[in-house]
């Protein structure tokens, strides 16, 4: 056998055991650039997708805890903003968009009800002011994302990671304080609330509580 055939017939396997080297050095390799996730660790991705339920499990009592700290008497409040609206604002409000949202808390005896918004009367109030309060089922507005001013955009991923935060604190405290309270049968009975509200008509508020107690 000539030199040239026994060269022919070795190329097939020489081949072959070439190919198996380097699947060998490629599987290596990408084992060496193979990072080992744990589930549950930092570094597992799952924990970086945004979560409606748990961010407004986790920071409810935060924004109730706050508005609760900077509430201010809502006959004081009304004075001030009858006196002078801008020193007002920024002596109780936290600025959001058209409006600041204002803490407050009172006493006062509900009066009719639609759509689960009561209109309340509170002593030391003038006439010309509507007080209203929000009991669901339908929580509307933002106020409670942005009644501490700690709870911006740049938190989020995007817009309706923004949006769904402040659903989150709403249907959380939903859950929360109305959950306990017969929101049906609030007419004629004295509540004590401490919410927020959105400066836009003097005139008229509309109150969305963080603790609502009917005594």
């Amino acid at each position: 056998m000539s030199a040239k055939a026994t060269a022919r017939q070795a190329s097939p396997g020489l081949r072959r055991v070439l190919a198996g080297a380097a699947v060998v050095v490629l599987l290596g390799a990408m084992a060496l650039d193979t990072k080992v996730i744990k589930i549950g660790s930092a570094g597992d991705v799952r924990n970086a997708v945004f979560s409606a339920a748990d961010y407004g499990k986790s920071e409810f009592p935060k924004v109730q805890a706050d508005v609760e700290a900077r509430a201010a008497d809502a006959a004081t409040v009304a004075t001030a903003i009858a006196k002078d609206r801008a020193t007002a604002e920024k002596e109780y409000g936290v600025p959001a968009g058209v409006g600041p949202v204002i803490s407050v808390k009172f006493t006062g005896v509900v009066g009719e009800g639609k759509s689960g918004i009561y209109k309340v009367a509170v002593d030391g109030l003038p006439d010309t002011l509507t007080v209203r309060v929000q009991t669901g089922p339908a929580i509307n507005g933002t106020e409670l994302r942005d009644a501490t001013g700690k709870i911006t955009f740049g938190q989020f991923t995007n817009q309706i990671e923004y949006q769904d935060a402040g659903s989150a604190l709403n249907n959380e405290m939903k859950k929360e304080v109305l959950a306990k309270v017969d929101t049906s049968a609030l007419t004629g009975k004295t509540i004590a609330v401490v919410g927020v509200f959105k400066l836009v008509n003097p005139k008229s508020w509309l109150v969305t509580p963080v603790r609502l107690d009917v005594k």
